[in-house]
Parts: structure tokens; sequence; C-alpha cells
């Protein structure tokens, strides 16, 4: 199946954002909701076909902007944020596509929920915060090989029926698309 391009623009100056746009890429990730804003609020009415995905920590006090902004938020990775997020997208009118955060390495400085509390946090997200979730994603540790984290998320995603896999950085989407990964997060191979 095809694999997505997310083109991470986090930190990138306007003219390296306009190259890709005018090479035809249009699914993009960024960190932080107010920069994102910045950066796209005024290209959405040139770009009705761009496609923003948040990767990156969300404050529970940003959830109301990142619903306005992104088509995809593949950093669910608590009760509280999940909840927040239910609401405010039953506000606004917007089913956005959600993604749980997996700390396939249980690193203690990275968000994600463990990987052996996941079953029961998407049967939360899907019937108490009525979140569409459609995909998991992880960022594995630097330091390990990440074919084992990209096939402890592949596992966990067909155990629970999501088709989505977001896997994969410039330094190893090669392994992760070989593991099933349907979009890949590049930032510095494109930039």
């Amino acid at each position: 199946r095809p694999v997505t391009l997310v083109a991470v623009s986090k930190r990138q100056p306007d003219d390296r954002i306009h190259a890709a746009l005018t090479a035809g890429q249009r699914v993009f990730g960024e960190n932080r909701v107010q920069e994102a804003s910045a950066r796209w609020a005024s290209r959405r009415e040139f770009y009705v076909d761009l496609k923003l995905h948040l990767i990156g920590p969300l404050q529970t006090n940003k959830v109301s902007d990142a619903v306005k902004l992104f088509d995809v938020i593949e950093v669910v990775d608590r009760p509280k944020l999940a909840g927040a997020l239910g609401v405010e997208m039953i506000r606004q009118r917007r089913q956005l596509e959600c993604y749980i955060q997996v700390n396939t390495g249980e690193e203690e400085q990275k968000s994600g929920i463990a990987p052996e509390e996941t079953d029961d946090f998407i049967v939360y997200c899907r019937d108490k915060a009525k979140l569409k979730i459609t995909g998991l994603m992880c960022i594995p540790p630097v330091d390990e090989e990440a074919s084992m984290h990209f096939a402890l998320l592949k596992t966990i995603a067909e155990r629970n029926r999501i088709s989505n896999l977001s896997m994969g950085m410039s330094g190893d989407f090669e392994t992760a698309i070989a593991f099933g990964a349907s979009s890949v997060r590049i930032g510095s191979a494109i930039f």
C-alpha cells in the first residue's frame, strides 16, 4: 500500500516550505500549535488539499486551537487529553483522525502510553472520549534497534484493528516501511 510522506516542517524557513509546496508536497507535520498556526493558517486558502498532522506533545489548554488547525492528531497519549479532544471536536463539529502515541521504549522523558496499557486506552478513546482512532504512532529510542519497536506497534495495531501506523523518521523510515508504516515523518532528509 502507498506510504504517506509527512514532511516535518517545524522550524523550517518559509522558502523551504514554499519549495516543498511547489514540488507538490501537501502533508506536513508540526510539533507546536502556535508555530503551526503562524505558518499554515494563511496558506490554507491557497492549498485546499493541505493536510496537517500534529506530531508534537499537546497540552490540554491548546486543544481548541489544535482541533481548529490540524487534520490529524498523532499524539493522543493520556485520558485527560483524549477527553478534552473529544469534547472540543464535538464543539467545533470537526471529527479529526486521531493516532495514539505509544511509548514503545517506555522512556520516562518521552510522551506516549505504555505498550501494556494501549489496548485499554484505545477502548477508552473510542468509547468514552468518542475519538476516531485511526492510527498508532511511535518514536523508538535512539540507542535501540528500531525494528523491534515497529514490530511491537504493528502487533498492537493488528490486535486492535487499527490500520494506520505512523512510524519512521529520516534515519529509519526504510525499516519502518518494511514493518508496515502507512506514514513516515521525514524532516532533515527533505529540508
